[in-house]
């Protein structure tokens, strides 16, 4: 996490956590967060990744995130 706080121009925020709900029976609901949208102080800020498997490519995980980011930004529209 200090590398990431050295090497990204923004905080993360609640960017690729964990977020889900506990129910009074038990029941446990997870989430991995790989798309968020935070507005702050009347900025926004937008985090998207996914995740690597064997037959990634570099290009397509670039065009996949834009892809994810875009769709977040075109909320704002």
């Amino acid at each position: 996490m200090e590398w990431i706080d050295q090497l990204e121009p923004c905080f993360r925020g609640p960017y690729t956590g964990s977020f889900g709900t506990l129910h009074d029976n038990g029941d446990l609901h997870l989430n991995l967060i790989i798309r968020s949208m935070l507005i702050l102080n009347g900025r926004c800020y937008t985090q998207a990744g996914g995740g690597i498997v064997v037959n990634s490519t570099p290009e397509y995980e670039y065009q996949e995130n834009h892809t994810k980011a875009q769709a977040l930004l075109d909320l704002l529209k």
